[in-house]
């Protein structure tokens, strides 16, 4: 077994007493006066640190708002920016790789994902400059592969961030795997992704805010397949 193979993105020890329905509703009430606090322009890290001493939130639940939350200028510009998955018919996809699949990796091994304002999915792991393939690693992706397929883009053109430790190994895994499957992809390893797929003409997959600001379209991957294929999963509702 491939060793970088054989652990998984499951929830944090400690989820299940942070993310608890009391906590829940402290949770949400700092969500929400978070995006008051946006709304009227307060800046983003010192509003964080302001929401969270005043519910004493520790490091993950402040996180975890802090995903969560976002202004209504910015959910109403995302909005109608985002494309339904039927609109990328014949069009060019780009993938904003460690963003979708390290999703998906925590989506199939039980961790805690949000459903944030924005209606986004997203999750509580972080790559911190190195990134390890899990169990769930070739799932996802011929997961992903399966399901674009049925929307028949152009192409998918999947980043990767160089500077990450493995991130040529995850590239050359997508290869193999939509060589394997036909599917027309192309893995690459920008130093930063980020601007890569913002100045794009395609139509983005990502859940990261910054980016989902500067493109000129996406679509919501991550909340298809939760909705089809993870019935179960460890779903928070701050939408």
């Amino acid at each position: 077994m491939n060793p970088l193979a054989q652990r998984h993105r499951n929830a944090h020890p400690d989820d299940e007493r942070l993310f608890n329905d009391p906590q829940l509703r402290q949770l949400k009430a700092a969500v929400y006066e978070l995006c008051w606090l946006f709304d009227r322009g307060y800046a983003r890290h010192s509003t964080i640190k302001l929401v969270g001493d005043h519910h004493q939130l520790n490091k993950r639940q402040r996180l975890a708002i802090g995903r969560a939350a976002c202004s209504e200028g910015e959910m109403r510009a995302r909005e109608a920016k985002r494309l339904e998955l039927q609109r990328s018919e014949g069009r060019p996809l780009m993938v904003d790789g460690f963003n979708l699949i390290i999703t998906l990796e925590a989506a199939m091994a039980g961790a805690v994902l949000l459903r944030c304002r924005d209606g986004c999915i997203r999750d509580l792991a972080s790559v911190h400059g190195t990134y390890h393939q899990v169990g769930e690693t070739r799932s996802v992706i011929e997961l992903i592969g399966r399901t674009l397929a049925l929307f028949h883009p152009s192409s998918v053109q999947w980043l990767f961030d160089r500077p990450i430790s493995n991130s040529a190994r995850l590239a050359q895994s997508v290869r193999t795997i939509a060589e394997e499957n036909g599917w027309n992809w192309r893995a690459e390893l920008p130093d930063n992704p980020d601007m890569v797929i913002a100045a794009s003409k395609a139509i983005a997959i990502t859940s990261d805010s910054a980016i989902l600001d500067s493109v000129q379209h996406w679509t919501n991957l991550p909340a298809y397949l939760i909705e089809h294929h993870f019935h179960d999963a460890w779903l928070i509702d701050f939408s």
